[in-house]
């Protein structure tokens, strides 16, 4: 941990700083969209040991980490660059912003207030 910032929720802002540049895609203009999938992909990651996608309801959350397919980036984003949560968006998105970067202490304070 560093700088006080949660283990797993600084994993899931890098690597989702490093799958955003690499597939081309930008996080969502509101950022505190971004802040707030983020805190639930680490929650997620904490509880279950992967980043199940926060954004849908699971009757059985560790079932499903099991079956992989919504473990993010979930096989809708790998294979259609479809990202329900809005955390990926392609440039051409209404919702995107401009950025590929993220500042953890600025998403940390969104998700505090």
């Amino acid at each position: 941990m560093s700088n006080n910032i949660p283990e797993n929720f600084e994993a899931m802002c890098k690597f989702s700083e490093a799958y955003a540049k690499r597939t081309g895609t930008f996080f969502c203009s509101d950022i505190s969209v971004t802040a707030v999938v983020v805190e639930g992909l680490a929650k997620h990651k904490d509880q279950y040991g992967a980043p199940l996608c926060p954004c849908r309801h699971y009757d059985d959350k560790a079932k499903e980490v099991a079956n992989t397919y919504w473990n993010c980036p979930c096989v809708p984003m790998r294979e259609r660059r479809e990202c329900h949560c809005m955390l990926f968006l392609p440039s051409g998105s209404d919702f995107a912003g401009n950025n590929q970067d993220l500042d953890m202490h600025i998403l940390l304070d969104l998700i505090k207030s």
